[in-house]
């Protein structure tokens, strides 16, 4: 049974979930994070959906008993320094799990962590904004996880499934995780970027067509590259989407990327069109939609 838990990477995402595991068990959740985050989140508070968490905070040189699962929920660019952050978290049977956006970071992690079991995550329908030491969110959503094929269970996809049935997080544990990753990547290409750029809120995207057609567009040079890649991804995962889109996220809501934009942060540019661009190139297949999102967002970058 999970009983010890390492989280770093306290934004929209890693609070909400983290939320759920405190009012499971405050002792069995620690958030790794430096001396200067950690005054700021005991002075100030970490506020979720209104009610103050004080959360167990570690700083990366303290050393601990190994976790027996660790959770990022960095940005990309914040991957490089977790990963030293979480030297003292984690042990030989540590599972690894990334929530972050993107297909990269799972490969990262595994030749960083070769004998561990990294399994592939990703957060999806999640709405949380995240505004200084506050977190609101109307929509959980869901973590879809697993080893690459889950026709059968593994022993530590069991493990974590069990966590999250005591925590009452929303979970799904699809049969092709693969499929899964490149379905959210998908997303994240056409929504969190068209959104940065038109800084738009979702209820542009609901409401006014030609935004639907931008994004839809950039999705579609994901499409091409999944299939290059053995991947299939077709017309009926684009509107499983879309009715996520239209149904299930608040239309005030507000992607992570745009976010980032309106608060001066560096954004995932380079893990979204980036990794398309260079894939593109790879395989010889024409990404244009992709081409302009990175420079434009890269200008927007350079606005700040």
């Amino acid at each position: 049974m999970i009983s010890n838990i390492s989280l770093i990477g306290l934004g929209g995402i890693g609070a909400a979930y983290a939320s759920k595991l405190h009012d499971m068990a405050p002792e069995n959740i620690k958030v790794i994070a430096s001396k200067e985050r950690i005054k700021r989140y005991q002075d100030e508070g970490i506020s979720i959906n209104g009610m103050r968490y004080d959360f167990q905070y570690i700083q990366p040189e303290v050393v601990v008993e190994p976790a027996d699962l660790v959770l990022i929920a960095v940005k990309y660019d914040g991957l490089d320094q977790a990963i030293k952050d979480l030297r003292h978290h984690i042990g030989p049977d540590t599972i690894i799990m990334s929530l972050m956006n993107g297909i990269t970071s799972e490969e990262i992690l595994e030749s960083i962590y070769p004998n561990n079991p990294v399994l592939p995550a990703m957060c999806v329908a999640i709405d949380a904004i995240r505004e200084g030491t506050s977190v609101t969110f109307s929509n959980i959503g869901r973590i879809c996880f697993g080893e690459n094929n889950n026709l059968t269970l593994s022993s530590n996809v069991k493990k974590v499934k069990q966590l999250f049935d005591r925590a009452s997080i929303p979970y799904e544990i699809p049969e092709d995780m693969l499929h899964t990753m490149w379905w959210k990547f998908m997303i994240n290409v056409g929504i969190n970027q068209t959104s940065a750029v038109l800084k738009a809120p979702y209820k542009v995207f609901q409401e006014i067509p030609e935004a639907h057609t931008f994004m839809k567009s950039a999705m579609i040079e994901v499409m091409e590259l999944a299939k290059a890649k053995g991947i299939n991804l077709t017309e009926s995962d684009f509107l499983k989407f879309d009715n996520i889109l239209k149904e299930g996220l608040s239309p005030e809501g507000k992607t992570s990327m745009l976010q980032d934009v309106e608060a001066g942060r560096k954004t995932e540019v380079e893990y979204l069109s980036g990794t398309v661009c260079r894939l593109g190139k790879e395989h010889q297949i024409p990404t244009p939609v992709n081409d302009m999102l990175f420079n434009m967002i890269r200008v927007l970058e350079k606005t700040y």
